[in-house]
């Protein structure tokens, strides 16, 4: 007698054909989206960058006189809305759920990145906010797990909200008699 081969174990009654590997994103959990302020920070944090940039271009030009400054800056301005639209796109692309037993983060458009972090896995949770979260009325949580790829981040967050999911995976964290 033969063992199975685990290929064929694999394929089980309960294994549902319509989920998909290139699309992870249960269809069966309640998606909470972050503000849509992030759209706004991401945007002020391209333009700050823009304007050094173009700072700098003008500082060679005034000092050598190049025409290879000028093109520098046009260079800078397509590459910045190019960036402008990719941003905005990855700032809407986040979005998290609470499970029973885990939280799902999920980002990207053209490459999607699903996170599931269990909560008897994580030591600690953060929340940030910089100077320009603040200006914006936002914070940042931070899961931090034992394994560094198996961390995942929420931006975007109300400062409320950041507060609110903070004390509950904490709270959770105890329940499971685990890390936090």
């Amino acid at each position: 007698m033969t063992e199975p081969r685990p290929e064929a174990v694999l394929h089980t009654a309960s294994a549902d054909p319509a989920r998909s590997a290139l699309d992870p994103w249960p269809g069966e959990v309640t998606w909470r989206p972050v503000s849509a302020r992030l759209v706004g920070l991401e945007l002020t944090r391209i333009a700050i960058s823009t304007a050094v940039m173009l700072a700098v271009c003008a500082v060679l030009w005034f000092l050598t006189g190049s025409w290879w400054a000028v093109s520098a800056g046009v260079v800078v301005l397509a590459f910045t809305v190019v960036r402008g639209v990719v941003g905005v796109r990855a700032a809407r692309s986040y979005g998290y759920a609470e499970r029973e037993r885990d939280l799902l983060v999920r980002h990207g458009r053209m490459v999607r990145h699903l996170s599931i972090v269990p909560y008897a896995r994580m030591q600690f949770v953060d929340v940030v906010a910089g100077p320009l979260e603040r200006a914006f009325g936002l914070a940042t949580v931070q899961l931090h797990t034992a394994a560094a790829a198996s961390d995942a981040t929420i931006p975007g967050l109300e400062p409320a909200e950041a507060a609110r999911l903070r004390d509950r995976l904490a709270a959770l964290g105890e329940d499971a008699g685990e890390g936090l």
